[in-house]
């Protein structure tokens, strides 16, 4: 599927000032990219935005972002035939032990699933969220491919470069 629209992101303030960059999944990992593999976790609404970046504890400072997208080649793991085709589920998708895989085997289920998406072509994947107080509606766009031009565009929204101050 392709996605186009805007993207929100709740950023930790330390890499407010490197919205586009990615490195933090990069360099911890994620639910679906794996260490050394840059990602950028979008919601399609505020509030996912916020409950994704603080799903621990009581809210924590983060700097509100939105970014415009138009990604060509995006995995949509609401089609349930297309999951399975790719020998997943929605229980694997939701597996809160995804952290524990990573650190015992290198890899979780989901990073290997979003490496083999990776290998097919797709820049992202369309997934609900599942930061606590999240439900089904609540979705996230995971990236592992964007930048200035087509066919993985994404676009700040920052009009008075207030992130550069």
């Amino acid at each position: 599927m392709r996605y186009s629209g805007p993207l929100y992101r709740a950023l930790n303030p330390v890499y407010a000032r490197e919205p586009m960059s990615g490195r933090g999944a990069e360099l911890y990992g994620g639910r679906f990219n794996a260490k050394g593999t840059p990602a950028l976790y979008g919601a399609l609404e505020v509030m996912t935005a916020v409950r994704e970046a603080n799903q621990v504890g009581a809210l924590q400072p983060t700097t509100l972002v939105c970014y415009v997208a138009d990604i060509e080649r995006v995995f949509d793991t609401g089609d349930a035939a297309a999951l399975a085709q790719q020998g997943v589920d929605a229980a694997t998708l939701a597996h809160t032990g995804w952290r524990d895989e990573m650190r015992s085997a290198g890899l979780s289920r989901t990073q290997a699933f979003s490496q083999r998406l990776i290998a097919q072509g797709f820049q992202g994947l369309l997934v609900r969220s599942f930061a606590p107080g999240s439900g089904p509606d609540d979705l996230n766009l995971v990236l592992w491919t964007w930048g200035a031009a087509p066919p993985s565009r994404l676009t700040l929204v920052d009009d008075e470069g207030r992130l550069s101050r």
